[in-house]
């Protein structure tokens, strides 16, 4: 969306949040950890503003099209962002990040699932798409 894998999740987690219905596991870390303040900060913007502005959005696609003109980020840091989402833990050389990766995995039921190379394989896996 908009050029950011991340964009669409986001926002889904702003609608649940507001709805009350954001599952408890994603509350410690929504806005102000995680990917969640990582694209916020990527982009120079505060969680109240944007929050804000997808509550008083009808559509996605007003979302997009105001992310594509309100957000000044090139193309190269859209990459670098998409690249570090997409496969955080999955570099064998962070230990520590590999080592939570197996603990969410075996937490879940899932630690003998070898297709679960990153956060991202988790996050799927967890929510049924994998």
């Amino acid at each position: 969306m908009a050029g950011w894998a991340y964009l669409p999740r986001f926002i889904d987690k702003i609608r649940l949040s507001e709805a009350g219905q954001l599952h408890e596991d994603y509350q410690p870390n929504y806005l102000h950890k995680g990917f969640d303040a990582k694209w916020l900060e990527t982009v120079g913007m505060g969680p109240e503003e944007f929050v804000e502005f997808v509550k008083s959005s009808a559509t996605d696609g007003q979302i997009c099209d105001w992310v594509r003109e309100n957000v000044e980020a090139d193309d190269s840091t859209k990459e670098l962002f998409n690249d570090a989402v997409l496969n955080y833990g999955s570099d064998e050389t962070n230990t520590d990040l590999r080592e939570r990766l197996a603990m969410r995995k075996e937490e879940a039921g899932m630690g003998d699932r070898d297709d679960i190379q990153c956060f991202v394989d988790f996050i799927d896996a967890d929510e049924g798409r994998i």
